[in-house]
C-alpha cells in the first residue's frame, strides 16, 4: 500500500472549505436569517429563490457516493453504470409533471404529513416516517464512513477523524443557521465539488495523451459497455434493472424529506418547477462527468503502464480517484487539497441536508402532534436545533457500525437503502395514483413490502452462495516496478471476483480485501432468490407495497367515489393512459378532470353544489398554475370551507 501525504497548502485549501461553511451557517443565525420560528428554520420562510434551492438540492445528490463510488464503479466494470443517470433524469421530468402540482399547494413541513392528509390516518403517516428515517440515517452513515476509508488508506488521514470533521462541521451550521444556511452552504460546496471533479478530469486528460487518446484506450480495454441487454435478473448491471430500477429509486429520493423541504421552501409551484428543471439535467451531466472520471483513471493508468490493484497499490477500487489525485498533482501543491475539500463538500452537503430533514421530520410528525400549541415558537425551534446534534451523533454511530462490518459495503449499503425506500415510494404511489385503497390497505401494504425487501435484502447482502461479478481486465502492468512481491500471477479472476462495486445509491468500500478464491455452492430453494441483483430490491418492494395494498383492500373494502378529496390525488391516468378505452379508463382512473367530476358529483348530489365546486376546483387549479400565493392560499381555505359545510 502506497500513502501520501499532504502539503502544508492543501490543508489550507481544505480549512477554508470548513470555515467558509461554518461561516455561512453563523451569518444566518445572527445576522441575516432570523430562524426565529419553526417556518423560517425548517422552510425557509417558505421565500427561498428557485435558483439557490436548485443548486442545494443538486448538491444533495452529489455526495460521496458520487464522488467516489461512479468513477469505481467505471474504472472495474465499464461505464454501464451510466444508465443509472438517465433514470433519475426521466423521474425528474415525471416529478415535474405529477407530483409538484401535488404537493406545493398542500404547504406541508414534513413529506408525510401528506399521508395523513390522504388517508386521514396517523397509523400511516407513522409509518411514512419511520421509513425515511431509515432510509437517510443509513445513507448519511455510508456518505460518513465512504470517504473517511477511502482517504484513510490514500493520504494517511485517521478515519475517525474524518468522520468527526464531517459530522461536526456539518451539525454545527445546520444548527445554528436552519435550511436557509444549509442552502446557501450548498451552493458554495457545489462550486467547490465541481472545481474538484474539472480539475481531475482536465489534468488527468492532458497525462493521458488527450480527449481522443483516452477513449480509445477505454475503448480496448472494455470500459464503453454502454448497453448490457441481458434479460437475465440475476445479472448484476443490465440496461432493464439500471435504468428501470434507477427510475423507482429516483422517485424515492423524490419523496424523501429533503426534496419535499425543498419544494415547500419555494414560493410559488411555477417556481417549484422550475427548480426541478433545473436540477434534472444539470445533475445528469454531473453524474456523467463522475463516470467519465472513472474512465480517464483507466487511461491515466494504461498510459503510465502500471495498474493499481495489480502493483498492490490499492486494495479498495473506490481509492482509486484519491490515488490519482495525488498521483497527477505531486508537483501542484493545494491541488489534492481542493479534491480533499470537494470531497468533504460532497458529504457535507447531503449530510446537512438530511439533519435538516431528519430535524424537520422529528418536529413536524412527532413532536408537534403531542405538544401542540402549548410550545413557544421559539421553544420549537429550539428543539429542532438539539434534534439536528443528536441525529448527527446518530449518523456517526451508523459509520461506525458500517465500519465494522467486513467485506464489501456496496450491497449492505445499497441494498438497505432501497430496501426502505423502495416500500416508500410504493407507499406514495398509493396516495397518488389509488383513491380505492384506503389507509387499513396501504398501512399493511407498506409493512409487507417494507418487510419483504429488507429481508430480500440482507439475503441478497450475506448469502455465501451469491457469486460475485469479475471485474473487467485491469490496465498495463508493463511499468510497474519489479521490487520484492509488488506483481504476482495470481488468477485474475480471484482478484477481480471480490469485491462489488456501488451502485446510483452505493459507496464501493471493502473493509476485509479477500484476493483468494473461495468456493461457492450453489444457491438451493429459497436461497436462489438471493442471486437477483441487487438493483431489483427497490422495484420489488414498491411492487409488493401496492399489490399487498390493492389486495388488502379489496378483500377489507375500497373507497367509493367522493371518499377522497382530489386535492390529494396526482393526475395520471387521463394523460399517460389516453390510449386506453374510456370504459376501461374509468374504472382505474385516479385522477384528472373527469375524475374531478366523478368526484364531486359523488360527494354533492345537488347539480347547484356540484357546479360552484367544480368552478372553485378550476379555479384552483388556474391560481396554482399562475403562480399567486395568496390567491392560492385563499381559496384553499374556502375550499375546505365549502366542504365542511357541505
Amino acid at each position: 500500500m502506497v500513502q501520501h501525504h499532504f502539503h502544508v497548502a492543501d490543508f489550507v485549501v481544505f480549512a477554508l472549505t470548513i470555515v467558509i461553511s461554518v461561516g455561512i451557517g453563523i451569518y444566518y443565525a445572527f445576522s441575516g436569517g432570523r430562524q426565529k420560528t419553526t417556518s423560517e428554520y425548517l422552510v425557509g420562510g417558505r421565500t427561498m429563490n428557485f435558483i439557490p434551492v436548485a443548486i442545494s438540492l443538486m448538491a444533495s445528490f452529489e455526495s460521496s457516493i458520487m464522488m467516489l463510488g461512479f468513477p469505481a464503479e467505471t474504472y472495474v466494470y465499464g461505464i454501464q453504470n451510466i444508465m443509472n443517470s438517465l433514470g433519475f433524469f426521466v423521474t425528474q421530468l415525471l416529478f415535474i409533471e405529477f407530483i409538484v402540482p401535488l404537493i406545493h399547494p398542500l404547504k406541508i413541513t414534513s413529506a408525510y404529513e401528506y399521508l395523513e392528509l390522504r388517508f386521514q390516518s396517523r397509523s400511516v403517516r407513522l409509518l411514512g416516517t419511520l421509513m425515511g428515517v431509515l432510509t437517510y440515517t443509513w445513507y448519511m452513515g455510508v456518505v460518513l464512513f465512504g470517504p473517511a476509508v477511502a482517504l484513510e488508506a490514500v493520504t494517511g488521514f485517521s478515519l475517525w477523524s474524518s468522520i468527526f470533521v464531517i459530522s461536526f462541521v456539518s451539525v454545527v451550521y445546520t444548527a445554528i443557521g436552519g435550511l436557509k444556511a444549509v442552502i446557501w452552504t450548498d451552493v458554495f460546496q457545489a462550486v467547490v465539488m465541481l472545481t474538484g471533479i474539472f480539475a481531475i478530469l482536465i489534468k488527468g486528460t492532458i497525462d493521458s495523451g488527450g480527449p481522443q487518446a483516452v477513449w480509445d484506450k477505454a475503448y480496448d480495454g472494455g470500459r464503453l459497455n454502454f448497453f448490457n441487454f441481458d434479460p437475465d435478473p440475476r445479472t448484476r448491471h443490465t440496461f432493464w434493472n439500471l435504468f428501470v430500477g434507477s427510475i423507482i429509486r429516483s422517485f424515492g429520493l423524490g419523496f424523501n424529506q429533503s426534496t419535499i423541504q425543498r419544494i415547500s421552501s419555494t414560493k410559488t409551484q411555477a417556481e417549484a418547477k422550475r427548480m426541478l428543471l433545473i436540477v434534472a439535467p444539470c445533475f445528469l451531466i454531473t453524474l456523467c462527468l463522475a463516470n467519465y472520471e472513472g474512465i480517464v483513471a483507466y487511461a491515466y493508468y494504461q498510459t503510465k503502464g502500471c495498474d493499481p490493484f495489480e502493483s498492490k497499490q490499492l486494495s479498495d477500487p473506490n481509492q482509486i480517484i484519491p490515488l490519482i489525485v495525488m498521483d497527477i498533482f505531486t508537483y501542484l501543491p493545494g491541488m489534492p487539497g481542493l479534491f480533499l475539500a470537494s470531497l468533504f463538500s460532497a458529504s457535507l452537503s447531503t449530510l446537512s441536508s438530511g439533519l435538516s430533514s431528519l430535524s424537520a421530520l422529528l418536529w413536524a410528525d412527532i413532536v408537534h402532534p403531542i405538544v401542540g400549541p402549548r410550545v413557544s415558537e421559539s421553544k420549537a425551534t429550539l428543539i429542532a436545533k438539539v434534534s439536528v446534534c443528536i441525529f448527527g451523533v446518530l449518523a456517526c454511530g451508523v459509520a461506525i457500525l458500517v465500519s465494522q462490518v467486513g467485506g464489501t459495503l456496496t450491497q449492505i449499503a445499497g441494498s438497505l437503502i432501497s430496501a426502505f425506500s423502495g416500500p416508500l415510494t410504493g407507499l406514495f404511489f398509493i396516495a397518488c395514483f389509488f383513491p380505492r385503497i384506503k389507509a387499513k390497505g396501504a398501512f399493511f401494504g407498506g409493512v409487507m413490502g417494507l418487510t419483504f425487501s429488507t429481508w430480500l435484502s440482507i439475503g441478497i447482502t450475506f448469502s455465501k452462495s451469491v457469486k460475485k461479478t469479475p471485474w473487467l481486465p485491469p490496465a498495463s502492468t508493463e511499468n510497474c516496478p519489479v521490487d520484492g512481491a509488488i506483481l504476482n500471477t495470481t488468477d485474475l479472476a480471484d482478484v477481480y471476483g471480490a469485491v462489488n462495486v456501488t451502485g446510483f445509491t452505493e459507496v464501493t468500500s471493502t473493509v476485509i480485501w479477500n484476493i483468494t478464491s473461495a468456493a461457492i455452492r450453489e444457491p438451493e430453494g429459497i436461497e436462489k432468490l438471493y442471486t437477483l441483483s441487487y438493483n431489483w430490491i427497490s422495484i420489488i418492494g414498491t411492487l409488493t407495497t401496492i399489490v399487498m395494498g390493492l389486495l388488502f383492500s379489496l378483500v377489507t373494502g375500497m373507497n367509493k367515489p367522493g371518499d377522497v378529496d382530489p386535492r390529494y390525488l396526482a393526475s395520471m391516468t387521463d394523460t399517460v393512459f389516453i390510449f386506453i378505452p374510456v370504459c376501461i379508463r374509468r374504472r382505474i382512473r385516479c385522477i384528472g378532470p373527469q375524475y374531478i367530476k366523478d368526484e364531486y358529483k359523488a360527494r354533492f348530489p345537488d347539480p347547484t353544489k356540484t357546479q360552484t365546486m367544480l368552478q372553485t376546483a378550476t379555479e384552483f387549479k388556474l391560481i396554482v398554475a399562475n403562480g399567486d400565493e395568496n390567491l392560492e392560499t385563499e381559496f384553499t381555505k374556502q375550499t375546505d370551507e365549502l366542504l365542511r359545510k357541505s
